[in-house]
């Protein structure tokens, strides 16, 4: 399934990827880029109106890694998540402290959450 995106989120999009947070980059040096999802994701995709940190098309999954500015974007990441929701797409987010001092168990989570997702979109 493809989305439109903003045209001006290309450039902030390419810039995410070039310098990513430390939590950003485990996540994907030691888990996404190695395929064992099997699944492909993609970094720093444009979707709407939103730069989602890594999403499967064919899962229609986007996952988030919220650093320490999400502490006060609550409301705005539940209206970011229903809108995207709203497109098909199911956001898991971790914090950036879950990724880096408790890296097996994100790990385990991710692999049960696309097992689920998988029947959700009936794969």
């Amino acid at each position: 399934m493809h989305f439109n995106y903003k045209d001006y989120l290309k450039k902030f999009s390419q810039e995410n990827r070039s310098c990513p947070t430390k939590a950003e980059w485990l996540f994907w040096n030691c888990i996404l880029k190695n395929d064992w999802t099997w699944y492909r994701f993609l970094r720093q995709k444009p979707v709407d109106w939103y730069i989602l940190d890594f999403y499967c098309a064919k899962l229609r999954l986007g996952i988030e890694i919220d650093g320490e500015s999400h502490e006060w974007k609550g409301d705005y990441d539940e209206e970011r998540d229903l809108i995207l929701s709203g497109l098909g797409i199911k956001i898991i987010r971790y914090s950036d402290v879950e990724v880096l001092k408790n890296f097996e168990w994100v790990h385990l989570d991710l692999e049960s959450e696309i097992e689920k997702r998988k029947g959700e979109v009936n794969i």
